[in-house]
Protein backbone atom coordinates (compact mmCIF):
# COMPACT_ATOMS: atom_id res chain seq x y z
CA UNK A 1 0.00 0.00 0.00
CA UNK A 2 3.14 2.27 -0.18
CA UNK A 3 2.53 1.93 -3.90
CA UNK A 4 -1.41 3.98 -3.22
CA UNK A 5 0.04 7.05 -0.93
CA UNK A 6 2.42 7.67 -4.07
CA UNK A 7 -0.38 7.74 -6.32
CA UNK A 8 -2.63 9.71 -4.03
CA UNK A 9 1.33 12.31 -3.61
CA UNK A 10 1.16 12.25 -7.55
CA UNK A 11 -2.39 12.47 -8.56
CA UNK A 12 -2.72 15.32 -5.64
CA UNK A 13 0.26 17.42 -7.31
CA UNK A 14 -1.90 16.87 -10.90
CA UNK A 15 -4.76 18.39 -9.15
CA UNK A 16 -2.58 21.05 -7.87
CA UNK A 17 -1.31 21.71 -11.66
CA UNK A 18 -5.08 21.41 -12.69
CA UNK A 19 -5.46 24.61 -9.65
CA UNK A 20 -2.85 26.67 -10.57
CA UNK A 21 -3.38 26.66 -14.53
CA UNK A 22 -6.68 27.63 -14.11
CA UNK A 23 -5.73 30.59 -12.61
CA UNK A 24 -2.81 31.22 -14.34
CA UNK A 25 -3.87 30.81 -18.14
CA UNK A 26 -5.90 33.71 -18.84
CA UNK A 27 -8.99 31.96 -20.80
CA UNK A 28 -8.83 29.58 -17.54
CA UNK A 29 -8.80 32.47 -15.19
CA UNK A 30 -11.10 34.44 -17.26
CA UNK A 31 -13.98 31.94 -16.29
CA UNK A 32 -13.40 31.94 -12.86
CA UNK A 33 -14.06 35.70 -13.07
CA UNK A 34 -17.08 34.84 -14.31
CA UNK A 35 -17.95 32.89 -11.39
CA UNK A 36 -16.89 35.66 -8.92
CA UNK A 37 -19.19 38.51 -10.41
CA UNK A 38 -21.73 36.25 -11.92
CA UNK A 39 -22.84 38.86 -14.41
CA UNK A 40 -22.47 36.00 -17.50
CA UNK A 41 -26.36 35.13 -17.43
CA UNK A 42 -26.45 33.14 -20.85
CA UNK A 43 -23.87 30.58 -20.01
CA UNK A 44 -24.82 28.38 -17.22
CA UNK A 45 -22.10 26.71 -16.41
CA UNK A 46 -19.58 28.84 -17.94
CA UNK A 47 -20.11 30.60 -14.52
CA UNK A 48 -20.37 28.03 -12.61
CA UNK A 49 -16.86 27.40 -13.50
CA UNK A 50 -15.58 27.06 -10.22
CA UNK A 51 -17.64 23.35 -9.86
CA UNK A 52 -16.63 22.27 -13.06
CA UNK A 53 -12.71 22.93 -11.83
CA UNK A 54 -13.58 20.95 -8.65
CA UNK A 55 -15.49 18.14 -10.86
CA UNK A 56 -12.18 17.85 -13.18
CA UNK A 57 -9.55 17.68 -9.98
CA UNK A 58 -12.14 15.17 -8.51
CA UNK A 59 -12.76 12.34 -11.80
CA UNK A 60 -9.13 12.62 -12.39
CA UNK A 61 -7.97 11.46 -9.35
CA UNK A 62 -10.88 8.81 -9.55
CA UNK A 63 -9.74 8.24 -12.41
CA UNK A 64 -6.19 7.50 -11.58
CA UNK A 65 -6.84 5.69 -9.11
CA UNK A 66 -9.43 3.14 -10.05
CA UNK A 67 -6.76 2.11 -12.81
CA UNK A 68 -4.13 1.40 -10.67
CA UNK A 69 -6.58 -0.02 -7.75
CA UNK A 70 -9.33 -1.63 -10.03
CA UNK A 71 -10.44 -3.23 -6.45
CA UNK A 72 -11.43 0.74 -5.31
CA UNK A 73 -13.39 1.42 -8.69
CA UNK A 74 -16.82 2.18 -6.67
CA UNK A 75 -15.17 3.24 -3.33
CA UNK A 76 -13.38 6.53 -4.53
CA UNK A 77 -16.36 9.31 -3.40
CA UNK A 78 -16.21 13.10 -3.90
CA UNK A 79 -18.20 16.15 -2.75
CA UNK A 80 -19.13 17.26 -6.58
CA UNK A 81 -21.78 15.37 -8.16
CA UNK A 82 -20.16 14.88 -12.01
CA UNK A 83 -23.09 15.45 -14.19
CA UNK A 84 -23.61 19.18 -15.49
CA UNK A 85 -26.22 20.52 -18.23
CA UNK A 86 -24.69 23.22 -20.78
CA UNK A 87 -26.16 26.06 -21.81
CA UNK A 88 -28.26 24.06 -25.16
CA UNK A 89 -29.84 22.11 -21.83
CA UNK A 90 -27.76 18.90 -22.74
CA UNK A 91 -26.90 16.80 -19.58
CA UNK A 92 -23.62 15.89 -20.11
CA UNK A 93 -21.38 13.26 -16.95
CA UNK A 94 -17.40 14.82 -16.63
CA UNK A 95 -15.36 11.92 -16.90
CA UNK A 96 -11.46 11.59 -17.62
CA UNK A 97 -11.15 9.65 -21.33
CA UNK A 98 -8.54 7.78 -22.59
CA UNK A 99 -6.56 10.78 -24.82
CA UNK A 100 -6.16 14.64 -23.92
CA UNK A 101 -8.16 15.24 -27.05
CA UNK A 102 -11.23 12.61 -26.12
CA UNK A 103 -10.63 14.63 -22.76
CA UNK A 104 -10.77 18.05 -24.35
CA UNK A 105 -13.76 17.37 -26.24
CA UNK A 106 -16.11 16.24 -23.69
CA UNK A 107 -15.25 19.93 -21.58
CA UNK A 108 -16.24 21.46 -24.59
CA UNK A 109 -19.67 20.76 -24.72
CA UNK A 110 -19.45 21.52 -20.80
CA UNK A 111 -18.31 24.96 -21.70
CA UNK A 112 -19.98 25.67 -24.73
CA UNK A 113 -17.65 25.20 -27.31
CA UNK A 114 -14.59 27.37 -25.83
CA UNK A 115 -12.75 24.68 -27.01
CA UNK A 116 -8.89 26.91 -25.89
CA UNK A 117 -10.24 27.02 -22.26
CA UNK A 118 -11.18 23.21 -22.79
CA UNK A 119 -7.51 22.43 -24.48
CA UNK A 120 -5.94 23.94 -21.26
CA UNK A 121 -8.33 21.88 -18.78
CA UNK A 122 -7.81 18.87 -20.71
CA UNK A 123 -3.63 19.36 -21.07
CA UNK A 124 -3.45 20.15 -17.34
CA UNK A 125 -5.43 16.75 -16.69
CA UNK A 126 -3.42 14.22 -18.59
CA UNK A 127 -0.08 16.11 -18.16
CA UNK A 128 2.14 13.83 -15.43
CA UNK A 129 3.76 15.94 -12.68
CA UNK A 130 7.29 16.10 -12.00
CA UNK A 131 8.47 13.92 -9.24
CA UNK A 132 7.36 14.24 -5.95
CA UNK A 133 10.33 14.75 -2.81
CA UNK A 134 8.36 12.31 -0.32
CA UNK A 135 10.23 9.99 2.03
CA UNK A 136 8.29 6.95 1.54
CA UNK A 137 11.19 4.16 0.02
CA UNK A 138 10.58 1.44 2.81
CA UNK A 139 7.41 1.91 3.81
CA UNK A 140 5.51 -0.94 4.39
CA UNK A 141 1.42 -0.68 5.30
CA UNK A 142 -0.78 -3.85 6.53
CA UNK A 143 -3.72 -2.59 4.31
CA UNK A 144 -5.50 -4.61 1.06
CA UNK A 145 -6.84 -2.54 -1.35
CA UNK A 146 -9.97 -4.25 -0.92
CA UNK A 147 -10.28 -3.08 2.49
CA UNK A 148 -10.22 0.80 1.62
CA UNK A 149 -12.69 3.69 0.55
CA UNK A 150 -11.15 7.04 -0.14
CA UNK A 151 -12.72 10.56 0.32
CA UNK A 152 -11.93 13.84 -2.20
CA UNK A 153 -12.01 17.19 -1.25
CA UNK A 154 -10.83 18.73 -4.71
CA UNK A 155 -10.41 22.38 -4.01
CA UNK A 156 -11.59 23.29 -0.13
CA UNK A 157 -11.84 26.61 0.84
CA UNK A 158 -13.60 27.34 -2.91
CA UNK A 159 -13.86 30.95 -1.68
CA UNK A 160 -10.58 31.57 -1.12
CA UNK A 161 -9.50 29.83 -4.64
CA UNK A 162 -12.16 32.02 -6.08
CA UNK A 163 -10.77 35.55 -4.61
CA UNK A 164 -7.30 34.78 -4.91
CA UNK A 165 -6.12 37.51 -2.35
CA UNK A 166 -2.22 36.51 -2.54
CA UNK A 167 -0.21 36.25 0.94
CA UNK A 168 3.16 35.59 1.52
CA UNK A 169 3.57 33.04 4.52
CA UNK A 170 5.56 33.32 7.06
CA UNK A 171 7.65 30.65 9.10
CA UNK A 172 5.27 29.92 12.56
CA UNK A 173 2.77 32.61 11.77
CA UNK A 174 -1.45 31.93 11.27
CA UNK A 175 -2.24 33.55 7.83
CA UNK A 176 -5.86 33.17 7.96
CA UNK A 177 -7.09 33.75 4.91
CA UNK A 178 -5.83 33.97 0.82
CA UNK A 179 -5.15 30.93 -1.87
CA UNK A 180 -2.88 29.54 0.62
CA UNK A 181 -6.22 28.22 2.36
CA UNK A 182 -7.17 26.27 -0.63
CA UNK A 183 -6.24 22.76 -0.09
CA UNK A 184 -6.50 18.98 -2.26
CA UNK A 185 -7.66 16.67 0.02
CA UNK A 186 -7.50 12.93 -0.36
CA UNK A 187 -8.12 10.93 2.77
CA UNK A 188 -8.59 6.78 3.14
CA UNK A 189 -10.44 5.00 5.54
CA UNK A 190 -11.39 1.47 6.32
CA UNK A 191 -14.70 0.46 4.91
CA UNK A 192 -14.95 -2.03 7.43
CA UNK A 193 -15.00 0.67 10.74
CA UNK A 194 -14.68 3.94 8.86
CA UNK A 195 -11.21 4.59 10.76
CA UNK A 196 -8.94 7.27 8.80
CA UNK A 197 -5.97 5.67 7.79
CA UNK A 198 -4.09 7.30 5.24
CA UNK A 199 -4.15 11.38 4.69
CA UNK A 200 -2.58 13.65 1.52
CA UNK A 201 -2.70 17.32 1.62
CA UNK A 202 -1.64 19.41 -0.97
CA UNK A 203 -1.18 23.05 -0.63
CA UNK A 204 -1.08 24.44 -4.18
CA UNK A 205 -0.67 27.94 -3.36
CA UNK A 206 2.37 27.90 -1.07
CA UNK A 207 4.85 29.84 -2.43
CA UNK A 208 5.96 32.14 -5.51
CA UNK A 209 9.05 30.94 -7.63
CA UNK A 210 9.60 33.14 -10.43
CA UNK A 211 6.41 34.93 -10.35
CA UNK A 212 4.92 31.48 -10.94
CA UNK A 213 3.05 29.59 -8.15
CA UNK A 214 4.61 26.57 -6.56
CA UNK A 215 3.55 23.95 -3.51
CA UNK A 216 3.74 22.17 -0.98
CA UNK A 217 2.37 18.24 0.19
CA UNK A 218 1.70 16.94 3.13
CA UNK A 219 1.08 13.32 4.09
CA UNK A 220 0.73 10.81 7.03
CA UNK A 221 -0.56 7.03 7.88
CA UNK A 222 -1.95 5.74 11.05
CA UNK A 223 -3.03 2.07 11.08
CA UNK A 224 -2.57 -0.86 13.33
CA UNK A 225 0.42 0.64 15.59
CA UNK A 226 1.59 2.23 12.30
CA UNK A 227 2.23 6.05 12.71
CA UNK A 228 4.22 8.21 9.99
CA UNK A 229 3.95 12.08 9.40
CA UNK A 230 5.84 13.96 6.83
CA UNK A 231 5.30 16.68 9.40
CA UNK A 232 6.99 16.43 12.70
CA UNK A 233 4.96 16.90 15.72
CA UNK A 234 5.40 20.54 17.13
CA UNK A 235 7.17 21.19 20.55
CA UNK A 236 4.49 22.66 22.97
CA UNK A 237 4.22 26.19 23.48
CA UNK A 238 5.38 27.40 27.20
CA UNK A 239 2.72 27.90 29.71
CA UNK A 240 -0.63 26.79 30.26
CA UNK A 241 -2.70 28.56 27.89
CA UNK A 242 -3.51 27.68 24.28
CA UNK A 243 -4.11 28.54 21.08
CA UNK A 244 -7.72 28.08 18.76
CA UNK A 245 -8.34 28.47 15.39
CA UNK A 246 -12.29 28.97 14.53
CA UNK A 247 -14.93 30.16 11.70
CA UNK A 248 -15.21 33.73 11.89
CA UNK A 249 -19.29 32.86 12.16
CA UNK A 250 -18.88 30.63 15.21
CA UNK A 251 -21.34 31.13 18.52
CA UNK A 252 -20.40 34.10 20.81
CA UNK A 253 -20.89 31.57 23.37
CA UNK A 254 -18.10 29.07 22.23
CA UNK A 255 -15.91 32.40 21.85
CA UNK A 256 -16.56 33.35 24.95
CA UNK A 257 -15.70 29.90 26.71
CA UNK A 258 -12.79 29.60 24.51
CA UNK A 259 -11.04 33.18 25.48
CA UNK A 260 -10.64 32.10 29.07
CA UNK A 261 -8.30 29.20 27.89
CA UNK A 262 -6.79 31.17 25.31
CA UNK A 263 -3.50 33.48 25.81
CA UNK A 264 -3.63 37.03 24.29
CA UNK A 265 -4.75 37.15 20.43
CA UNK A 266 -4.77 33.44 20.70
CA UNK A 267 -8.24 32.93 19.28
CA UNK A 268 -7.67 32.97 15.59
CA UNK A 269 -10.23 33.11 13.16
CA UNK A 270 -9.31 31.79 9.31
CA UNK A 271 -10.54 29.89 6.27
CA UNK A 272 -11.23 26.60 5.34
CA UNK A 273 -12.12 23.20 7.29
CA UNK A 274 -8.67 21.46 6.13
CA UNK A 275 -6.71 24.67 6.13
CA UNK A 276 -7.73 24.81 9.99
CA UNK A 277 -6.98 21.03 10.70
CA UNK A 278 -3.91 21.65 8.91
CA UNK A 279 -2.89 24.52 11.21
CA UNK A 280 -3.29 22.34 14.30
CA UNK A 281 -1.17 19.81 12.42
CA UNK A 282 1.59 22.14 11.65
CA UNK A 283 1.41 23.63 15.69
CA UNK A 284 0.19 27.13 14.24
CA UNK A 285 -2.94 26.58 16.97
CA UNK A 286 -3.60 23.83 19.38
CA UNK A 287 -6.95 22.86 18.24
CA UNK A 288 -9.15 23.92 16.45
CA UNK A 289 -12.82 23.78 17.33
CA UNK A 290 -16.21 24.14 15.24
CA UNK A 291 -19.88 23.73 17.13
CA UNK A 292 -21.86 23.51 14.36
CA UNK A 293 -22.64 20.30 11.50
CA UNK A 294 -21.00 22.80 8.73
CA UNK A 295 -17.87 20.64 7.94
CA UNK A 296 -18.29 17.02 5.62
CA UNK A 297 -15.95 13.87 5.73
CA UNK A 298 -14.08 15.58 2.50
CA UNK A 299 -13.05 18.03 4.69
CA UNK A 300 -11.76 16.16 7.11
CA UNK A 301 -10.53 12.82 6.57
CA UNK A 302 -7.21 13.53 5.23
CA UNK A 303 -5.93 15.87 7.69
CA UNK A 304 -7.54 13.37 10.28
CA UNK A 305 -4.81 11.42 9.81
CA UNK A 306 -2.00 13.51 9.61
CA UNK A 307 -3.32 14.07 13.19
CA UNK A 308 -3.37 10.95 14.21
CA UNK A 309 -0.14 9.96 12.78
CA UNK A 310 1.21 12.70 15.77
CA UNK A 311 -0.67 11.67 18.56
CA UNK A 312 -3.82 13.83 17.94
CA UNK A 313 -7.41 13.35 16.03
CA UNK A 314 -10.69 15.03 15.67
CA UNK A 315 -13.27 14.13 17.30
CA UNK A 316 -17.00 15.07 17.22
CA UNK A 317 -17.56 17.85 19.75
CA UNK A 318 -20.86 17.53 20.63
CA UNK A 319 -20.43 13.11 21.40
CA UNK A 320 -17.45 14.08 23.02
CA UNK A 321 -19.34 16.76 25.34
CA UNK A 322 -21.87 14.02 26.34
CA UNK A 323 -20.00 10.91 26.49
CA UNK A 324 -16.23 11.59 26.70
CA UNK A 325 -13.66 12.05 24.15
CA UNK A 326 -12.97 8.53 24.20
CA UNK A 327 -15.44 7.18 21.74
CA UNK A 328 -15.83 10.36 19.79
CA UNK A 329 -13.55 10.22 16.95
CA UNK A 330 -14.64 10.69 13.89
CA UNK A 331 -15.13 7.71 11.26
CA UNK A 332 -16.23 8.04 7.73
CA UNK A 333 -18.43 5.14 6.96
CA UNK A 334 -21.63 5.46 7.35
CA UNK A 335 -24.35 8.49 6.20
CA UNK A 336 -26.64 10.52 8.24
CA UNK A 337 -29.43 8.24 7.13
CA UNK A 338 -32.24 11.14 8.51
CA UNK A 339 -30.85 13.04 6.02
CA UNK A 340 -31.04 14.14 2.51
CA UNK A 341 -28.36 14.92 -0.25
CA UNK A 342 -24.30 16.18 1.15
CA UNK A 343 -25.88 16.63 4.78
CA UNK A 344 -26.02 13.08 4.50
CA UNK A 345 -21.61 13.46 4.84
CA UNK A 346 -22.19 15.91 7.60
CA UNK A 347 -19.78 16.29 10.53
CA UNK A 348 -23.22 16.81 12.36
CA UNK A 349 -21.74 17.45 15.71
CA UNK A 350 -19.29 19.58 14.64
CA UNK A 351 -15.58 19.11 15.41
CA UNK A 352 -12.67 19.63 17.44
CA UNK A 353 -8.99 18.79 15.84
CA UNK A 354 -6.47 18.21 18.57
CA UNK A 355 -2.57 17.53 19.04
CA UNK A 356 -2.79 16.99 22.50
CA UNK A 357 -5.56 14.72 24.52
CA UNK A 358 -5.20 16.71 27.63
CA UNK A 359 -5.87 19.95 25.57
CA UNK A 360 -8.65 18.11 24.50
CA UNK A 361 -9.90 17.79 27.73
CA UNK A 362 -9.39 21.50 28.71
CA UNK A 363 -11.66 22.34 25.64
CA UNK A 364 -14.38 19.73 26.76
CA UNK A 365 -14.38 21.48 30.10
CA UNK A 366 -14.60 24.92 29.08
CA UNK A 367 -17.14 24.02 26.49
CA UNK A 368 -19.31 21.78 29.37
CA UNK A 369 -22.62 23.41 29.44
CA UNK A 370 -22.46 26.72 27.38
CA UNK A 371 -23.34 24.87 24.41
Amino acid sequence: MADLLKLLLRVAEKAANVARVCRQEAPLFQLLVQEKTGHDKNKKFVQDFKTLADVVIQEMIRHDVGAQFPEMVGFIHGEESNKFENGLGESVVVTVCATEAETAALLATVLDGDSTAASLLSRAIHQDPASIDADTDGLSIPLQPAQLAIWIDPIDATSQYIEGKEEELQQGVLSPSGLHCALVLIGVYLRSSGEPVMGVINQPFNHKDGGRWRGLHFWGVSCEGLNVCSVPRPEPAPGPALSAVLSSSEKPAVKDALSSLCGPDQLIYASGAGFKILCVIQGLADVYVLSEGSTFKWDSCAPHVLLRAIGGGVADLHAALKSGPEQAELAYHQPNLECEGADRWANRGGLVAYRDSAQLRKVLEALKGKI
